[in-house]
């Protein structure tokens, strides 16, 4: 852009002063006649004067900025000489700051594109018809193609969106490289914006085979870790229910009290082992949904019930509303283990002595239910992470949590078909949206 604006305005420029070195040789022209006339001058002489300068601004004119008018031997001349002269150093001078800003423009691309190709992702710049303008040597390597032949062919030849992905607006999305197969790349794109106002995006394209990997690895370990873990947990809970049954003699009322909040913490860490298998088990797809009618009003009482003891705990009062009974398909089991983590998220991160929310409701094509908290909230920066795998916001309230309570509600929610959407504001409160779809066909039978 920038050499552009110096390289028209050094046109414009010589243009400009080319003219006027045309009308200094006509003035010359008439003083040399005038001064002819007074000093008795031969015209042959004069010739010689004219032929000079005319050579000289010729010259100029075809980027000759080294002649300049020699001394002419007349009165009134000289000055106007020596302003042509003037005038072709200032030219010469542009020119030498036009040509330095090119050399400079030049090592700054050169620079630049070293930079860019040392990059461990590659980069993709498409036009609006998604074929490619432009391609860093790693795309070049991962496409199995010379760069140059990259260039003007579909970007769609070398590479596989997930269903329904557009690739004007990628996020992170999983891709396959057609002739990397054996290998793992996301992609994200980004409009790029020029003042020619045509429409290019650039693809950018990482290699996460490693790090895939490294998170199979981690995944199997824990799995196989908390399998192991499950079989001593239950044991030692059925060791407490017997205590507690007096199996193996009378309990004090203290004994007593010491057995059940055992049995509270063994139930957590069963809950907890549970999660960790659950979400294993979504990973691969073999977690089947068990669909009935469920009718939500006594539904959710039911779960209202068995997390109040915990909000009691905790000062907190829950509240569920319902202008009328609704009802939701869905797998009843799976559904219960969403709310009540949602319940559970709000008594832990809830201001003691505030409500917690529930209601139930609907929308176009979807039941909806929420759970509404008021306290920490979530801050902007983390809204967006909440739903990752092992993201916890326990760490900062110093309480316990593995970052897979959301991470599973979501994998189970979207199973139904559904959505689950976060609405918070720091220190004020914190809403769940769970959207399941509604139930089309009114002759459904429980247990379908």
């Amino acid at each position: 852009m920038l050499l552009n604006v110096l390289n028209y305005f050094f046109e414009e420029n010589s243009i400009l002063l080319i003219h006027i070195l045309n009308l200094f040789v006509l003035l010359i022209l008439v003083i040399l006649f005038i001064s002819a006339r007074k000093t008795g001058k031969k015209w042959t002489r004069i010739n010689d004067y004219l032929g000079t300068i005319t050579k000289t601004v010729n010259s100029v004119r075809y980027g000759d900025l080294t002649k300049k008018v020699g001394r002419i031997e007349l009165p009134n001349a000289e000055p106007l000489a020596e302003s042509i002269n003037r005038m072709i150093e200032t030219l010469y001078d542009r020119e030498k700051m036009i040509i330095e800003y090119q050399n400079e423009l030049h090592r700054q691309n050169k620079f630049l594109e070293a930079v860019i190709n040392s990059l461990s992702d590659g980069l993709v710049i498409i036009d609006e018809n998604h074929r490619i303008l432009r391609a860093t040597p790693k795309i070049s390597e991962w496409f199995g193609i010379s760069g140059k032949k990259l260039v003007g062919t579909p970007i769609d030849n070398y590479i596989v969106l997930p269903e329904r992905a557009k690739i004007e607006s990628l996020k992170e999305n999983d891709i396959y490289i057609k002739a990397n197969r054996a290998s793992n790349f996301s992609a994200s794109s980004m409009e790029l914006k020029l003042e020619d106002r045509k429409r290019r995006h650039i693809i950018i394209i990482k290699n996460i085979t490693d790090q895939k990997e490294l998170e199979n690895l981690k995944e199997d370990f824990v799995a196989t870790l908390t399998h192991d873990l499950k079989v001593p947990i239950i044991a030692e809970t059925n060791m407490l229910e017997l205590f507690l049954n007096e199996s193996f003699g009378p309990v004090s009322e203290k004994q007593e009290i010491a057995l059940k909040n055992m049995q509270v913490s063994n139930k957590e860490l069963l809950d907890l082992v549970q999660i960790v298998l659950e979400t294993y088990k979504y990973r691969d797809g073999n977690i089947s949904l068990y669909k009935e009618n469920i009718m939500l009003r006594s539904f959710i009482n039911e779960i209202v019930d068995e997390m109040e003891p915990i909000s009691i705990k905790n000062n907190n009062k829950l509240k569920f509303s319902s202008p009328r009974d609704i009802r939701v398909y869905a797998d009843r089991i799976q559904l219960k283990r969403v709310i009540k983590n949602l319940i559970q998220n709000s008594i832990s991160y809830g201001e003691p002595n505030s409500p917690i929310e529930i209601s139930i409701g609907e929308i176009p094509q979807y039941i909806v239910i929420k759970v509404k908290d008021y306290g920490a909230g979530i801050s902007q920066a983390d809204i967006d992470k909440i739903f990752n795998k092992y993201y916890s916001a326990a760490k900062k309230f110093r309480k316990i949590g593995t970052g897979l309570g959301l991470y599973l509600a979501l994998q189970i929610v979207k199973g139904h078909g559904g959505e689950l959407a976060v609405e918070s504001e720091e220190g004020k409160f914190t809403e769940f949206t769970i959207k399941l779809p509604a139930v089309m066909n009114i002759n459904l039978h429980y247990g379908e």
